[in-house]
C-alpha cells in the first residue's frame, strides 16, 4: 500500500510538471509572436533609417551649393549691403543646419545600436526556446528513469544534470533582462533628440524636414516600447514557469528516494547486483573473508536479497571495510534455485569483440542473468580491448598463480563491469606478453596463448573456492578447459561444475603438435589417441574434438548447422559428433534487441517502429544524402550487405548481386572488408569501377555506427553464404523493416522461410531464398523479391511490418540453455 501511494503521489506529480511546460509551449508561442513582430519594427525602422539618409544627402548637398554660392558672391565684390547681410544669414544657417546633420548621424548610428540590441534579444530568446526544449527531453528520461527506479547515484547524477540546467536556463533569462533594461534609456535618447531639435534654430526652408523627423522618430518610440513591453512579460512568465518547475522537481525528487527505499527488488539493476557479487569474491581472493561466508553472501545475492541492497546503497562512498562488516553482519545461510555460471570466452561484446561470438556471450549472459542464475564471465586482458566500456574497472590486491611450461607465473585479477554482467580480465605476468599484442588474434603462437589463459582461468575458479555448477567454454580458443577441468582440477577437488562447450564455427579447430599440449599440464600420451584429442585427419592435437569428447554438454549455433556438421560440415569431425550425438544439439542465437531497436536507436536519423514507417524512408533519404546516392525516386529498392568478405560468405555471390542490382534498377550498398589481400583488391577494383555511379556504393571497412544506418535504410538484404552456423545479420536486418534475401544452410534456414514457398504457413514467411550457390539461384530470388516490391507495395509493407515484430531475442535461446544446464546438473547430483 505504501508503495501504491507513492506512486499516486509521483503520478499526480507528473500531471502537474506536464502541465507546467504544456503552458511554457504556451509562453514560447507568445515570444515567438513578440520576436516576429521586434523582426516587423526593424524592417520599419532600417526603411526610416535609409529614407532619413536620403535626405540628410540632399541637406549636404544643398549646403555645399550654398556655400559654393556664398564664395562666389564674395569673389565677386559685391557690395550690396542687404545682399551681403541675406548671405550672412544665409551662412549663419547653414553652419546650424550642418550641426543638426551631425546630430542627426549620431542619432542614427544610436538607433543601429538599438537594432543590435533587437537582434541580440533574438538571438537570447532563441537560446531559451532552446534550453525549455532540452529541458523538456531531460525531463521525459529522468521520468522514464524514476519509473524504472534505477541506481540511486544515477538518478542523483540526472537530477544534478537537471538542476545545472535550470540555472543556466535562469541565467540566460537573466542576461536576456538586462539587454532590455539596457535599452530603457531610449527613451532619455529620444528626449534628447527633441528637445535639441526645438532649441535649434533653423531656417525657414528645413522646418518641414525637421518636422517629418521628429513624427518619425516618435513612431520608432512607441512601437520600440511596445515590443520591449511585450518581451518582459513574457520573459516574466518564463522564469516563473522554471520556478514553479524547480519546485516541483525537488518534490519529485524526494518522492523518488522514498520509492526507492522501498523494500523491494524487482527492479534493482542488474549491473548493481554483478558490481556486489564482484565485491564479494574480490574480498575472498584477497583472503579478506571466509570461504563460508563468502558463500553465504553469494547465495544472498542470488536471491537478490535487498538487505545486501541496502546495505550496499547506505555505505556507499565509504571505506570497503564498513561494507564488508555489514554484509558479514547479515550473512545467513540460505538456498537458491538459481545456477552459478561462468563462461570462459576470448570475446565479449562490446568490450572486445571481433566477432558473433562476442554478441553470444553478452546477449545470453544477459539473458540467463535475468532468469534469476549468477552469471559470471572470464576473458583475457587484452591490452587493445575497449576499457571505456567496462565500469569500475580495477585490479584485484591478489596475485593468482598458474602453471605453464614447467613454471609457476602470476596473472593480475582485473574485474568490472560489462553490459550490467560481473567480468574477470586475467592479465598474465608472463615474459612472452600473451594479451599485450595490439590485436586478439593472429599471432603465431595463438595456440600457446589461449592454452596459457584456460589454464589461468580454471586457476581462478579454483583458487576463489567457488562452487560453480556451470563451466561454458567457447570455440577452441577456450576449448582446453574440458580436458583441463576433468584431468588436472577435478583430482584436486574441483569437481562441482558440469562442462558445456559451443563451437560456433566448425571451420576453426585449434590444431598443433601433441606436444604442444604439455605447455599447460595435459598428459601429452593420455590425451594423443583417437578416441581423445587425436586429430581425424593428420595425426595431430586436435583442441575442439577434446571438448567435444571431454564436457557434458556439446553444443552449436542452430539446428541445421548441427545436422550439417555432421556430414562434411564438421570438417573432419562428423565422425566424433556422431559417437558423442547424445549430448549434441543446435540452439538458435538471438540478438540483443535493446542494442538493436530502431525505435530507440540513436545512430539513426529518425527513429520508427512496425506500426511507424515514415521513419524508415526518412533513414534513407538520410543514408542516400550521405553516401551521395541518386535521391531522385524515393521508392527506388535499396539492398543492404554488411558482413566479412570471405570465402565463407560467398563473394562471389555478392559480387553478381551488386550487378543484378544495378541491372533490375536497385540500389547497393555494401559495408565490409576482407583479411585476404586478393578479396580485398577485387572488391576495390569493383568500388572503382561503380565511382562514378550513383546507385551502388563499397564502403571497404567495417564502421558499426553505419552499419546501422544501412539496416534502417535497406529495403532488401543480402546474405548468400556459402556455409553459415547461425547468422545475425539476417536478424538484425528484419529488426529493422530490411526483407532478407539469403541461401539455405545453418542459422539461415532456421530463421528464413521463403515468402513464396505454399508449403509453409503464410504467417511464417519473412523473406526470399535460394538453394544453390549459384548466381541463377540468387538471380531467381533477387527477382521475386524486386517484383514482390515494385508490383504489390502493400504486401511488401504487411510484409516488412511481420519481420520487425518477429521475436530474435535471446530469451528463448536462453531458456533452453538453462533447461539442458539444470539436467546436467540434476544428473550430477544425482550420481553424487
Amino acid at each position: 500500500q505504501k508503495y501504491n501511494d507513492g506512486d499516486g503521489i509521483s503520478n499526480l506529480q507528473l500531471e502537474d510538471l506536464v502541465g507546467l511546460i504544456q503552458n511554457t509551449e504556451k509562453n514560447i508561442l507568445l515570444l515567438n509572436q513578440a520576436r516576429l513582430q521586434a523582426m516587423e519594427h526593424a524592417d520599419k525602422i532600417l526603411k526610416e533609417k535609409e529614407a532619413l539618409q536620403r535626405k540628410i544627402n540632399i541637406l549636404e548637398t544643398r549646403l555645399s551649393e550654398t556655400n559654393a554660392q556664398h564664395k562666389l558672391s564674395s569673389e565677386g565684390n559685391v557690395s550690396d549691403s542687404p545682399l551681403l547681410l541675406e548671405f550672412d544669414v544665409l551662412k549663419e544657417d547653414n553652419i546650424l543646419l550642418k550641426e543638426d546633420i551631425e546630430f542627426f548621424k549620431t542619432k542614427l548610428i544610436e538607433i543601429a545600436e538599438t537594432e543590435e540590441g533587437i537582434f541580440k534579444l533574438e538571438k537570447e530568446r532563441a537560446l531559451l526556446d532552446a534550453s525549455l526544449r532540452e529541458l523538456e527531453s531531460r525531463f521525459i528520461a529522468a521520468q522514464a528513469n524514476m519509473m524504472k527506479l534505477g541506481p540511486r547515484d544515477a538518478w542523483w547524477e540526472k537530477v544534478e544534470k537537471l538542476e545545472d540546467l535550470l540555472e543556466t536556463t535562469a541565467n540566460q533569462v537573466e542576461h536576456a533582462a538586462v539587454i532590455l533594461d539596457h535599452n530603457h534609456d531610449l527613451q532619455d535618447r529620444l528626449d534628447n533628440l527633441e528637445a535639441s531639435l526645438q532649441a535649434a534654430n533653423i531656417s525657414k526652408f528645413s522646418c518641414s524636414l525637421v518636422d517629418l523627423l521628429q513624427q518619425k522618430v516618435k513612431l520608432v518610440e512607441d512601437r520600440f516600447q511596445a515590443c520591449n513591453s511585450e518581451m518582459h512579460s513574457q520573459i516574466e512568465l518564463y522564469e516563473h514557469s522554471i520556478v514553479e518547475f524547480h519546485d516541483t522537481l525537488s518534490k519529485l525528487i524526494e518522492e523518488s528516494e522514498k520509492r526507492s527505499l522501498e523494500n523491494f527488488t524487482g527492479n534493482m539493476p542488474s549491473e548493481l547486483w554483478s558490481k556486489i557479487s564482484l565485491l564479494i569474491d574480490g574480498w575472498l581472493l584477497e583472503k579478506k573473508i571466509a570461504y563460508n561466508d563468502a558463500s553465504m553472501l553469494r547465495e544472498m545475492v542470488r536471491k537478490r536479497d535487498s538487505r545486501l541492497r541496502e546495505a550496499y546503497l547506505s555505505y556507499r562512498g565509504t571505506e570497503n571495510r564498513d561494507v564488508m562488516d555489514s554484509f558479514l553482519k547479515m550473512a545467513l545461510p540460505g538456498t537458491s534455485s538459481g545456477l552459478h555460471i561462468a563462461h570462459i570466452a576470448a570475446e565479449m561484446a562490446p568490450v572486445a569483440k571481433v566477432g558473433g561470438l562476442a554478441d553470444v556471450i553478452s546477449g545470453l549472459g544477459k539473458a540467463l542473468q535475468k532468469k534469476g542464475h549468477l552469471v559470471e564471465i572470464i576473458l583475457p586482458k587484452y591490452d587493445c580491448m575497449q576499457v571505456d566500456q567496462v565500469s569500475n574497472l580495477k585490479v584485484l590486491d591478489v596475485l593468482v598463480q598458474s602453471y605453464f611450461e614447467g613454471n609457476m607465473f602470476n596473472n593480475k585479477i582485473w574485474t568490472g563491469t560489462v553490459e550490467g554482467l560481473p567480468v574477470y580480465f586475467i592479465e598474465p605476468q608472463h615474459p612472452a606478453m600473451f594479451f599485450s599484442r595490439a590485436q586478439y588474434y593472429g599471432e603465431h603462437d595463438d595456440f600457446k596463448r589461449f592454452a596459457y589463459f584456460s589454464r589461468a582461468a580454471l586457476e581462478l575458479l579454483y583458487q576463489s573456492g567457488k562452487k560453480v555448477d556451470i563451466i561454458h567454454c567457447h570455440d577452441w580458443q577456450t576449448a582446453f578447459v574440458a580436458p583441463l577441468y576433468w584431468d588436472v582440477y577435478a583430482n584436486l577437488g574441483f569437481n562441482s561444475a558440469r562442462i558445456c562447450f559451443t563451437c560456433h564455427n566448425f571451420e576453426y579447430q585449434g590444431t598443433a603438435p601433441a606436444r604442444d599440449l604439455a605447455w599447460c599440464g595435459l598428459d601429452v600420451e593420455h590425451l594423443d589417441r583417437p578416441d581423445r584429442m587425436r586429430d581425424n585427419s593428420h595425426g595431430r592435437i586436435n583442441a575442439v574434438k577434446g571438448a567435444i569428447v571431454y564436457s557434458n554438454i556439446v553444443t552449436t549455433v542452430s539446428p541445421t548447422y548441427a545436422l550439417e556438421v555432421r556430414s562434411e560440415g564438421g570438417r573432419g569431425l562428423q565422425d566424433t559428433l556422431k559417437v558423442h550425438s547424445r549430448k549434441f544439439l543446435g540452439i538458435l542465437n538471438g540478438i540483443d534487441t535493446d542494442t538493436w531497436n530502431p525505435s530507440t536507436d540513436r545512430y539513426l536519423k529518425v527513429q520508427y517502429n512496425a506500426k511507424d514507417l515514415q521513419g524508415k524512408a526518412a533513414n534513407k533519404a538520410a543514408l542516400r544524402e550521405q553516401l551521395n546516392l541518386a535521391s531522385a525516386y524515393p521508392s527506388q529498392p535499396l539492398v543492404g550487405c554488411i558482413t566479412r568478405l570471405v570465402a565463407q560468405k560467398g563473394v562471389h555471390l555478392i559480387r553478381h548481386a551488386i550487378y543484378k542490382t544495378a541491372e533490375l534498377g536497385g540500389q547497393f550498398v555494401l559495408l565490409g572488408s576482407s583479411p585476404v589481400p586478393e578479396i580485398q583488391r577485387e572488391f576495390e577494383g569493383i568500388a572503382d569501377h561503380f565511382q562514378n555511379n550513383n546507385n551502388i556504393r563499397l564502403i571497404l571497412k567495417y564502421d558499426d555506427a553505419l552499419s546501422h544506418c544501412i539496416y534502417a535504410a535497406s529495403d532488401m538484404f543480402i546474405v548468400p553464404s556459402i556455409f553459415e552456423p547461425c547468422g545475425l545479420t539476417q536478424m538484425i536486418a528484419m529488426r529493422y523493416g530490411s526483407v532478407p534475401i539469403v541461401r539455405k544452410t545453418g542459422g539461415l534456414n532456421d530463421s528464413v522461410f521463403d515468402f513464396d514457398d505454399e508449403t509453409i504457413p503464410m504467417e511464417v514467411r519473412n523473406g526470399f531464398t535460394f538453394v544453390k550457390a549459384d548466381e541463377q539461384g540468387l538471380s531467381s530470388a533477387m527477382e521475386r523479391a524486386f517484383n514482390c516490391y515494385t508490383r504489390k507495395p502493400e504486401v511488401w509493407k504487411q510484409l516488412v511490418q511481420k519481420d520487425m515484430t518477429i521475436d530474435f531475442s535471446w530469451d528463448t535461446s536462453a531458456s533452453q540453455y538453462e533447461d539442458i544446464y539444470q539436467k546436467a546438473v540434476a544428473r550430477a547430483r544425482a550420481v553424487a
